[in-house]
């Protein structure tokens, strides 16, 4: 099944269930990513998977984003609702990377690069990105190929 279809299916599911938070989240992930795909494909376009995993970790960011400024401001019930929206889009996400795992591959990355230094971080990183395939976030990939290229 499509991305886009287990999006439709999980709208209908919401809906069903009268769950107004979830319906409205999956709604908003498959505008946003509609609209990524008209940007990228045109009209009739639809975006590979890995594409539409971009796009769900960018509305995970917009709403981690919120609730860091909600909490500057003091206001919980606020950011209790971008967090409860947060576990709606995560499920969506493969399972993430355990740390081990995480670190063999920055490890053989850097190896397999033959990066030695700060400067050899950014072919790393696009190797890096590729092969984590989305079950890893760019900042925690960037902290562990710092600490060994240090």
């Amino acid at each position: 099944m499509s991305f886009t279809a287990q999006l439709t299916e999980d709208i209908k599911t919401a809906m069903k269930a009268k769950d107004t938070l979830a319906l409205n989240v999956v709604r908003g992930l498959k505008s946003a990513i509609k609209y990524a795909a008209i940007e990228k494909l045109g009209a009739e376009g639809e975006l590979a998977d890995a594409d539409a995993l971009a796009v769900v970790r960018k509305e995970i960011k917009k709403r981690q984003d919120s609730v860091a400024s909600y909490e500057s401001a003091n206001r919980q019930d606020l950011a209790e609702i971008e967090k409860a929206e947060i576990a709606v889009l995560e499920k969506y996400l493969p399972a993430a990377m355990s740390a081990e795992d995480l670190v063999k591959l920055v490890e053989a990355v850097i190896a397999e690069v033959g990066a030695t230094s700060k400067k050899e971080m950014g072919a790393v990183m696009k190797v890096l990105q590729e092969r984590a395939a989305g079950r890893a976030d760019g900042k925690t990939l960037s902290s562990e190929v710092t600490k060994r290229l240090a």
